[in-house]
């Protein structure tokens, strides 16, 4: 007990208190995640939200504070993001194949994402700093972070939505796939991973691997294609 005792005064007193907090709720989410043989609703990223969510209110933990140590893990979304490379390369032959349906889909689902928060948050009378945080959210978080920034949103609310597209389309895209009755692999992977960007990838790749790798490559081609098409969007819509 004393030595836990003094494990827990050092890390009170430093930014790797909440950083260890964030590992561990993720371990033990993805833990029950398994356990639940990965069912939709028993998303990693939803079930540690539910586990940090009440130790900080229970803490009376600022989120500046909670943040000073989880930004470590902020910092990697940078690498993560050019690792989505990877994907591109490896499927570059494919890619090759198929590039008209793929651009197709690409423009498509990126015009639609943007263009329809825009209008649907108009309509519901936002205010513009909400609906031009709204407008990069199913980008993965760098990228609509650095686009809220550059249009003028709001990044910490840009941040909170990207991660509720990317959780809703994570429970939905199964049961809605099949809803639909579509049963190629790298039509669900795509539509996903353009969608719910990371989030939703990591549930293609539990799914199927060629579901994660069109997932992989969407998120990719959607990061690039947002940037572009949202300042665009923005001037022309609002």
């Amino acid at each position: 007990m004393t030595g836990v005792a003094n494990l827990w005064s050092y890390l009170s007193t430093t930014p790797l208190l909440w950083l260890t907090a964030t590992i561990l709720a993720y371990l033990a989410a993805d833990a029950i995640a398994r356990r639940l043989h990965n069912h939709p609703l028993a998303n990693p990223v939803i079930l540690s939200v539910l586990i940090i969510a009440p130790v900080l209110w229970v803490t009376k933990t600022e989120y500046a504070t909670y943040f000073e140590g989880a930004q470590f893990i902020h910092f990697l979304l940078g690498p993560a993001t050019i690792a989505l490379a990877l994907p591109l390369w490896d499927n570059r032959e494919t890619i090759r194949t198929s590039v008209a349906p793929i651009l197709l889909a690409l423009v498509a689902g990126s015009v639609t994402a943007a263009g329809s928060a825009i209008l649907l948050a108009q309509a519901f009378g936002l205010s513009t700093d909400v609906i031009l945080s709204l407008a990069p959210k199913s980008t993965t978080a760098p990228v609509a972070l650095g686009i809220s920034e550059a249009v003028g949103g709001l990044p910490a609310l840009t941040a909170v939505l990207v991660i509720l597209t990317g959780i809703i389309g994570a429970v939905i895209v199964t049961p809605l796939m099949t809803v639909l009755r579509i049963k190629d692999w790298r039509a669900r992977g795509f539509s996903v991973g353009l969608a719910s960007h990371g989030i939703g990838t990591a549930r293609a790749f539990q799914v199927n691997p060629t579901a994660g790798a069109y997932a992989g490559i969407a998120m990719a081609l959607n990061a690039l294609l947002t940037s572009l098409i949202v300042p665009v969007l923005v001037r022309w819509l609002i």
